[in-house]
C-alpha cells in the first residue's frame, strides 16, 4: 500500500515541476533579449519525464524528471520595423525573431499536467483512506 503512495507523491512532484516549466514558457514567451542585453528570443523548456523513483533507489517504480530541454525549433520572424530589436541589414531587414513557442498549446499541457496532479492527489487521498480504513478493522 506505501508503494501506491510513494508512486504517486513522486508524480506529484514530477507533475508539479512540469506545471512550473509551462508556468515559465507562458511567462518568458515574448522575451527577445538575455540577461547581458544580447538579442535572444526565448527557447521553449520542455521537462523530460523518466521512469523510476531516484529518490527511493534504483529500480523504485514511480516517476521523475530526467531533465529539462531547450526545444531547438527555429525562431519565429515578425515584421516589426520600428522594434530596437529588429534585424537591421539583410534579407530579413526590419523582422524581429521571436520564440517558436505557441500559446495555446502551453495552455493545453499546462491543463494536461494540472488534471494529473489532481488524479495523483485523488489516489494518494485513496490510498490514505484505505490504510485508515485497514487500521480501524484491526483495532
Amino acid at each position: 500500500m506505501y508503494g501506491a503512495l510513494d508512486v504517486s507523491t513522486s508524480a506529484l512532484t514530477a507533475y508539479r515541476t512540469m506545471l512550473d516549466v509551462h508556468a515559465g514558457n507562458i511567462a518568458m514567451k515574448d522575451s527577445t533579449r538575455i540577461v547581458d542585453g544580447e538579442v535572444y528570443p526565448y527557447r521553449r523548456r520542455v521537462a523530460l519525464m523518466a521512469p523510476g523513483d531516484p529518490s527511493h533507489g534504483d529500480g523504485a517504480p514511480g516517476v521523475h524528471i530526467a531533465k529539462i530541454v531547450e526545444d531547438p525549433a527555429p525562431f519565429v520572424l515578425r515584421p516589426d520595423p520600428d522594434n530596437p530589436n529588429a534585424i537591421k541589414s539583410g534579407p530579413n531587414k526590419g523582422m524581429v525573431r521571436t520564440s517558436a513557442l505557441n500559446y495555446h498549446t502551453e495552455m493545453v499541457n499546462a491543463m494536461m499536467a494540472a488534471r494529473a496532479y489532481e488524479a495523483n492527489v485523488t489516489v494518494a487521498e485513496m490510498v490514505k483512506s484505505m490504510a485508515a480504513s485497514t487500521m480501524r478493522l484491526i483495532a
